[in-house]
């Protein structure tokens, strides 16, 4: 079959790579229908992973189950699927708890596997003619069949949650204002379920004239770091007092609003400075341990500058880690 592979930084090229087949009993092979490209295959082909050459991209994945191994029970050939990007087992500690980014089972001595992406275990992507999906009646998430509403379908495997998981972390609530930073899918995502949640205001820090308009689209409030420092803006639209919660949508590859240089530090600390004393802080937004584009050799190395003096002292907490998709892909897609 034909799929996207990573040759080197900035070199991806479609190539020829052995057909999928069934290797454990409940294992499915699915044929592709969309796969989504995320900001994380961006970190790859940029090389800031990692990442070595002939990983196959894509873990944004949907199509048609066209196999299904003898162990499979909940699932026929021709049913419509979208798999989270995390590929999990469903029966360890982490799995059972709901923690289904950290699985213990799928990526043996790391906490967590998904496809097509570095250190993320054996898995292959979707950015293929062809996807293996183990664990499949866990991981499987069956659609209406037909294909109606793909392009929303497939945000079900990693960008609606993980905008939905920045305000679970933060444990947005009603009435409650709320800071996102990032009006990228993800951010956009963010804003969108901390209205759903029942958040009275929500306000979305971006520099992107379109993304900003469509954050005001959907009822945010968008802030142009260009125009001023947005915990300034943010802090003189709410009294002073900044916002109850935050989100930081955007990751390790963030630019300073002064600078225009990459400050990978820069959105954890605006965050401190915006959410209020005792407010909280959900961190989706992608960190890694190696970083070999970092601006410093602290960045290389995944630490980073954070103000966790003012955190301390403003008494906030933050929430971090990847998105346990398969916590709210259902009820996402409802």
């Amino acid at each position: 079959m034909k799929a996207v592979v990573y040759e080197k930084p900035y070199d991806v090229k479609v190539a020829d790579v052995e057909d999928p087949v069934i290797q454990h009993p409940n294992d499915v092979i699915v044929r592709i229908t969309s796969s989504a490209i995320c900001g994380s295959d961006l970190h790859m082909y940029e090389g800031r992973t990692a990442a070595e050459s002939g990983i196959v991209f894509g873990h944004e994945n949907l199509g048609v189950i066209e196999e299904t191994g003898p162990g499979v029970v909940s699932l026929k050939v021709g049913d419509r699927v979208v798999m989270p990007f995390n590929v999990a087992c469903g029966f360890c500690k982490n799995c059972l708890a709901g923690k289904t980014g950290f699985c213990l089972t799928v990526n043996p001595g790391f906490a967590g596997g998904a496809y097509g992406y570095v250190a993320m275990g054996p898995y292959k992507g979707g950015q293929a003619e062809h996807l293996r999906v183990p664990f499949a009646d866990f991981n499987c998430l069956k659609l209406p069949p037909g294909e109606q509403f793909e392009t929303d379908f497939v945000l079900l495997a990693d960008i609606f949650p993980t905008g939905y998981h920045g305000c679970e972390l933060a444990e947005v609530s009603p009435g409650e204002s709320v800071t996102v930073y990032g009006a990228g899918p993800v951010g956009l995502m963010a804003a969108y379920s901390a209205l759903l949640r029942g958040a009275a205001k929500v306000f979305v820090v971006d520099r992107v004239p379109e993304r900003l308009a469509k954050a005001e689209q959907i009822g945010a409030v968008p802030i142009d770091f260009t125009a001023g420092d947005p915990a300034e803006q943010i802090r003189d639209m709410t009294g002073g007092e900044g916002t109850d919660k935050g989100v930081d949508a955007v990751g390790y590859q963030a630019q300073g609003h002064e600078s225009g240089h990459e400050e990978p530090a820069v959105v954890l600390n605006a965050l401190v400075e915006t959410v209020r004393p005792t407010g909280k802080l959900g961190i989706p937004g992608l960190y890694v341990p190696s970083d070999p584009g970092g601006p410093d050799e602290h960045a290389k190395r995944g630490q980073l500058l954070v103000s966790i003096g003012k955190m301390f002292e403003k008494g906030q907490r933050m929430g971090t880690g990847q998105t346990n998709v398969k916590s709210y892909n259902r009820s996402c897609a409802t």
